[in-house]
């Protein structure tokens, strides 16, 4: 019986092992701490055993206490079978965290598109031009480049003749240089400048003129972020310190707002003019009516470069199809209307000649003294994908041109002029109890062109557009609670009363 059960433990003690072995791969920190409570318990039960042993051996050997000896390889035995199960436990819940975590990291990979977002310095339609435009740029090129350098991009038709060599010389060299494109139905032009009118010399810098495309509506990003470092005021962390307010506690809401106010008030006075005289003085007031004169002291430094680089991403969206029609050389300009007409007519979309498949190609082959000329057919697989990619690039091009030109219109009226900027603040003003009497009505003007300028109106505009309306109330009632009690309100609010008891 002693022997069945030794052996019995033995065998156990074997699968342990392996089972240890299996999955060793699979531990991580916690596995160190269950081998010392393994140890321990294997330590105990030994223990256990050793000292039967010798009880057993003093009083004539196992004979003698083999009952209590048995009784000591039991518990032995339930210790191991205790812990063979924390240990199947531990690995059971050490997979469960490796799945967890492989879970993580693959979400995780999404969760950078926040990251990739970034900035919240300006408004969902700059977002659609330097960041939804390029990525889709982006995405095209790699597509395009994948079928170029990964498969084979051209297959020409040869004569019987040729060897191997031969056909891999006439699809190289018939892909670097120009094909041109004659209709089934036509004859082949007998004349160089008859085919010079059907080249097609586009497909093999797509991928180049896709990824010049992506860097040209990333540029006006780039540009604002460099100008802006030097503004004196980091728009990113106010908007999005603003933004998160709405997902924190109410006292942690209130402390980031007081700590955005304090912060911007301090911009504010920074950004002053601290010269004086005629000249100056006429500079401030033309630089409130036009951003022809503009500058951080002016009070118009951001806004003037944010309408620039508005204009910039209108022109670009625009530009961008004639730069297309120029290096397509096909009429890009009046594609989209073509396809347009053939679906409300009802009329099948058949290969278009702007990116034919089946095209001709000419070439040269120097034999001896001897130079053979050969005219094959090849077909462009390449030109299946660049149809679908150029016909969505115009639809998305005129998209971004009409929403861009739009967005460019809007902000100038509400930024340049003057009347919308005061209509402005007075309505949160007013929502806020706080343009009641007259003196908050006049005091109210020089809040607006004295102390926040069109930067600060701006700034705040730009809260509104990435969080919510009702957190620029909040900024706008703490700010005009910051201008009440600075010397100048109150220097300013006495000559209006003087002015007033005149009257």
């Amino acid at each position: 019986m002693r022997r069945n059960m030794r052996r019995g433990m033995r065998n156990k003690f074997n699968r342990m092992g392996g089972q240890q072995k299996s999955h060793k791969s699979h531990k991580s920190t916690g596995s160190g701490m269950s081998n010392i409570k393994m140890a321990a318990a294997m330590a105990t039960a030994k223990g256990f055993a050793t000292s039967g042993y010798h009880q057993g051996a003093n009083a004539g050997g196992f004979g003698e206490n083999e009952e209590s000896h048995i009784e000591q390889e039991m518990a032995f035995m339930s210790v191991y079978d205790q812990m063979y199960d924390d240990e199947g436990d531990q690995i059971h819940q050490h997979l469960e965290l490796l799945s967890i975590e492989g879970l993580d990291s693959v979400l995780g990979s999404f969760a950078t598109y926040a990251r990739l977002k970034g900035r919240y310095d300006d408004d969902w339609i700059d977002r659609l031009n330097h960041l939804y435009t390029t990525i889709i740029f982006i995405i095209f090129t790699i597509v395009v480049s994948t079928k170029q350098y990964v498969g084979e991009p051209i297959h020409c038709w040869c004569p019987a003749e040729f060897t191997d060599a031969m056909v891999d010389y006439t699809n190289n060299v018939c892909w670097v240089s120009n094909t041109y494109f004659v209709h089934f139905d036509n004859d082949i032009p007998k004349y160089d400048y008859s085919k010079k009118e059907t080249e097609i010399g586009y497909y093999q810098w797509v991928p180049m003129i896709l990824l010049f495309q992506a860097l040209l509506f990333k540029i006006p990003c780039i540009l604002w972020r460099i100008l802006t470092a030097s503004a004196g005021v980091n728009l990113d962390k106010i908007v999005t310190l603003a933004a998160e307010t709405q997902y924190i506690s109410p006292e942690e809401r209130e402390r980031t707002i007081r700590h955005i106010v304090k912060y911007m008030d301090r911009w504010l006075e920074n950004a002053r003019e601290y010269r004086s005289g005629c000249f100056i003085r006429l500079r401030q007031t033309i630089s409130k009516f036009c951003c022809i004169v503009c500058g951080k002291r002016y009070g118009n430094y951001l806004v003037t470069i944010y309408m620039f680089i508005k204009l910039l991403y209108m022109t670009n969206a625009v530009g961008q199809l004639f730069i297309l029609n120029e290096f397509l050389g096909t009429n890009y300009n009046a594609y989209g209307f073509e396809v347009m007409g053939k679906l409300s007519r009802g009329e099948d979309f058949e290969e278009s000649p702007r990116f034919p498949r089946v095209t001709m190609c000419d070439f040269s082959i120097r034999q001896l003294r001897n130079v053979q000329q050969y005219s094959v057919q090849c077909v462009l697989p390449i030109n299946l994908f660049n149809e679908k990619i150029f016909m969505f690039i115009w639809f998305w091009l005129v998209a971004v041109s009409v929403l861009s030109t739009a967005n460019f219109l809007i902000w100038a009226y509400i930024m340049i002029f003057r009347q919308h900027r005061i209509r402005y603040m007075k309505k949160f003003l007013r929502v806020n109890d706080c343009y009641k009497s007259e003196l908050d009505k006049k005091m109210a003007v020089k809040f607006c062109e004295q102390y926040l300028r069109q930067d600060g109106i701006f700034v705040l505009r730009l809260v509104g557009k990435n969080a919510n309306d009702v957190l620029v109330s909040e900024l706008i009632v703490q700010l005009w609670h910051y201008y009440r009690n600075k010397p100048l309100f109150k220097h300013a609010t006495n000559q209006i009363s003087d002015d007033n008891s005149n009257v």
